[in-house]
């Protein structure tokens, strides 16, 4: 693991620099509706890299006025100008209202003023119906806010209350309430189920193929935890907790480099393809068993 500064968020300069241009900012955009801002993510849970998306949230007192949307707008714009050729695309976060961040809940579904229809689709979720409430979103490599539920979820308020990294403001245990275990296994029991009905598309790369094998074992890893890690993490528990008939698909999942367009971005052996759509399904199985 890089070296970390005293007092620095990251052990990379260049993401420090990214990260103090996005505090600054947001705190003069919001002025008296900024909260705190943090990190969640891998930069939270651990096994970063140089390579990681870097995920923020920052919390809000209330939803964005049309004057702060705007400023916050134009302030995404002006990091993706910043001279750091990674990190100035790195980041993927969203601003959250405290008041809806403290618990997770379908009411209020969304924003005042601003229902959405039953046509309407998640440009962050794949086109997923709404369901709860939508935050401002930035997806990786985005330069513009777009309201999503991406990261209004359970995970999410668990790795934020318990690992998150605090940028400004409270700790997140003050704004955040305890997420029982068992909401947490209900949510990725759910994205599990999600996962299958896709397919498990898309396959043709061979770093989907290996997200694909992390993200498994990461929620088997929470089903039978109730807590979260990052994908190396479960995937090393998966090496020892799961059937030995895994471990060489999964070691090699856990080998892939993200970054390495060698070898993450070559097309995916049709049998390693065949494995992880079998795996998925021995995945199912095992959540099922509760075991």
């Amino acid at each position: 693991m890089p070296h970390r500064e005293p007092g620095a968020p990251t052990p990379y300069a260049e993401l420090n620099a990214v990260l103090a241009h996005l505090l600054d900012g947001a705190r003069a955009a919001l002025r008296g509706n900024f909260v705190g801002a943090y990190l969640q993510g891998s930069f939270a849970v651990g096994d970063f890299t140089e390579h990681s998306d870097c995920d923020f949230i920052v919390v809000t007192r209330q939803d964005l006025s049309p004057g702060e949307l705007d400023a916050l707008q134009r302030l995404h714009k002006a990091i993706h100008r910043l001279p750091y050729a990674y990190w100035r695309t790195g980041l993927e976060g969203s601003y959250a209202p405290a008041a809806i961040l403290r618990r997770w809940s379908t009411t209020p579904r969304d924003p005042p003023g601003e229902p959405r229809g039953a046509d309407w689709s998640d440009p962050g979720l794949s086109g997923l119906p709404a369901r709860a409430y939508p935050f401002w979103y930035l997806d990786h490599g985005a330069d513009t806010l777009v309201r999503s539920e991406h990261d209004n979820t359970q995970v999410v308020r668990w790795c934020l209350r318990e690992r998150g990294v605090v940028l400004a403001g409270p700790p997140p245990q003050a704004l955040i309430d305890p997420v029982p275990p068992g909401a947490l296994r209900a949510e990725v029991r759910q994205t599990l189920d999600l996962a299958l009905a896709t397919g498990l598309e898309p396959m043709h790369l061979a770093a989907w193929q290996a997200f694909w094998v992390g993200l498994f074992c990461r929620i088997l890893h929470t089903l039978e935890t109730g807590e979260v890690t990052s994908k190396k993490a479960a995937m090393t528990w998966a090496q020892g907790a799961l059937a030995p008939a895994w471990r060489s698909l999964i070691a090699e999942a856990q080998a892939m480099r993200k970054g390495d367009p060698i070898v993450s971005e070559r097309a995916t052996d049709p049998d390693k393809a065949a494995a992880t759509r079998a795996f998925a399904l021995y995945a199912r199985e095992r959540a099922d068993r509760g075991v």
